[in-house]
């Protein structure tokens, strides 16, 4: 079994609290303060961060699992206490985005953890103008010879 997640899943999943705890905390100085009374703006300003930090935050780790482990012909898939096997021949499409970084697996028949899992590789520097990942290249190959029986 090898390893093709992050090590880091538990600080990108830790990350929107950190940022609610940082602008809690500029809440209560600007509240402190008093700079609502003299600028009421910040109210505002400081509501549509958070609004829009609980979105992203519900869109970006809605599918991401802790840890996937490459065993062969399946993949091992765990979330907190819960593992899934997903079969290769059960990927329907493979999907690598750069910003954030993760692969998105797209499901024939949903798994444990629904129709799509993300989660996110190692981190790699990216030199050239179309970035790759060799882990989502082997992924997409490999699941395309098991479902056909053919390579690209």
């Amino acid at each position: 079994m090898k390893r093709i997640s992050t090590d880091y899943t538990f600080s990108i999943k830790a990350a929107p609290y950190i940022f609610w705890a940082f602008l809690a905390f500029f809440f209560l100085l600007f509240l402190i303060n008093g700079a609502f009374q003299q600028a009421p703006i910040f109210l505002v300003i400081v509501a549509v961060m958070a609004v829009i930090g609980y979105f992203q935050s519900k869109t970006l780790g809605r599918n991401l699992v802790d840890e996937v482990f490459d065993c062969g012909d399946s993949l091992l898939l765990r979330k907190g206490k819960e593992a899934d096997t997903v079969p290769l021949a059960n990927i329907a499409n493979v999907n690598f985005s750069t910003r954030p970084s993760r692969i998105t697996l797209t499901l024939t028949t949903p798994g444990k953890f629904g129709s799509e899992v993300a989660f996110v590789p190692p981190p790699q520097i990216y030199f050239g103008a179309i970035p790759d990942n060799e882990i989502a290249r082997d992924l997409i190959a490999r699941a395309l010879k098991a479902r056909t029986g053919t390579s690209f």
